[in-house]
């Protein structure tokens, strides 16, 4: 393959560049003893970083290195060139890690990464979007996959001001929030600093600076909506301008009061096509779909909110406050399963029963239900069932 020597390049390039110091919880969570990994997730959460971060972590000397390979689909040189057909090369020149970079790019990648599976010894690690669907080809039992999510509040402050911070799981700080506010008040005063995470916090690209944040988050979102969602899910390109429609729609409306019948109405498409256009956009993470535990109906949908807080600084004019405490909180609670109830806003793991909202906020809708619990804005300690919101930013 004339290729591959300028593949071979362009990876050790990547290997010997720069790489970011900060390492995501995440990172030490992979297991990378495993064959097949997923690393899947939105644009701009730092999929790469990841993959750079483990290459450089192997501690290779040159005679080591020929035996890694790291490509990106998107990299214009591969124009056409089958993955399969470059692993194959790479399998005959003794390689034994292949490091894969926005696979997506490729239409049928499914079929290439099950052949390498069943007749290549090489170790596969490949990230794409969060869109892409595993369970073609009987790839979902060859694969372990790995969700990146975008960046918590406690790895935000960890990131910005270089201070470690512990995680914690849901049920220490629903049954210990004194305990543990207390513990991370004698370090840091969080509300100083929540909303600044609101604006710009999610994804670790803020570190280059706040001037430019904007400018590559919208770049983020369009290159979701005009390039990864056309080519996953066959949206005729000409209806793009829909989709930042949808988005733009949920900024604006409170939670849960989006109605479907006559956005269908207003952007000219039948209600079928607008599912799965909003399928698209969850899929894609650019927005949340929150369902009730049993299937909503065609004419009272799932609540649909913006995938997390710093979308409303690129798609918003204006934003209800609202719909912002919401999408913090489900974006925080994203490795749990969250349900919308009718009593209260979200049930948690079937289990516990959030309200969420202002300091004003009281138990009023929730007082008699069990395991209930207020998330609330603009506090700083909380109390017995009063959780202050962005505690929950502390759980991974």
């Amino acid at each position: 393959m004339e290729i591959f020597d300028k593949l071979f390049y362009y990876s050790i390039t990547f290997y010997n560049s720069p790489k970011p110091d900060y390492q995501r919880a995440i990172l030490k969570q992979i297991d990378f003893s495993q064959k097949m990994i997923a690393l899947v997730g939105a644009k701009g959460v730092g999929k790469t970083t990841l993959l750079h971060q483990y290459m450089a972590e192997l501690d290779l000397g040159f005679s080591r290195l020929k035996n890694i390979l790291y490509i990106s689909l998107d990299n214009p040189i591969i124009n056409g060139h089958k993955l399969l057909d470059i692993a194959e090369v790479f399998y005959q020149r003794g390689g034994k890690l292949l490091l894969v970079d926005e696979i997506h790019y490729q239409a049928d990648f499914e079929r290439d990464l099950k052949t390498i599976y069943d007749f290549f010894d090489l170790k596969v690690i490949f990230s794409g979007s969060s869109a892409i669907a595993l369970d073609k080809a009987d790839l979902s039992r060859r694969v372990v996959i790995y969700k990146v999510p975008v960046l918590s509040f406690r790895e935000f402050l960890e990131l910005k001001y270089q201070q470690s911070f512990q995680s914690y799981a849901i049920t220490n700080i629903l049954e210990h929030p004194l305990e543990v506010t207390a513990g991370i008040l004698s370090h840091i005063k969080p509300l100083q600093y929540f909303a600044d995470y609101l604006r710009y916090g999610a994804y670790p690209f803020f570190i280059e600076g706040e001037g430019v944040f904007l400018l590559k988050l919208t770049e983020a979102i369009n290159k979701v909506i005009e390039s990864d969602l056309p080519l996953i899910h066959h949206i005729d390109t000409k209806n793009i301008t829909i989709l930042k429609k949808l988005l733009v729609r949920l900024c604006e409306s409170p939670p849960g009061e989006l109605n479907m019948t006559s956005l269908s109405r207003d952007t000219g498409i039948n209600i079928r096509t607008l599912y799965h256009y909003i399928d698209a956009l969850d899929a894609g993470e650019l927005i949340r779909i929150i369902g009730a535990k049993t299937k909503a109906s065609m004419n009272k949908p799932e609540k649909i909110l913006l995938n997390n807080p710093n979308l409303f600084q690129a798609l918003c004019l204006s934003s209800n406050k609202g719909t912002l405490r919401e999408s913090f909180f489900t974006s925080m609670l994203a490795n749990h399963r969250i349900n919308y109830a009718k009593s209260g806003d979200y049930l948690i793991d079937d289990t516990y029963l959030f309200e969420i909202g202002g300091k004003n906020k009281d138990f009023s809708q929730i007082k008699n239900l069990p395991n209930s619990y207020l998330a609330i804005d603009d506090i700083e300690l909380g109390s017995e069932r009063k959780i202050p919101l962005w505690l929950l930013g502390f759980l991974y």
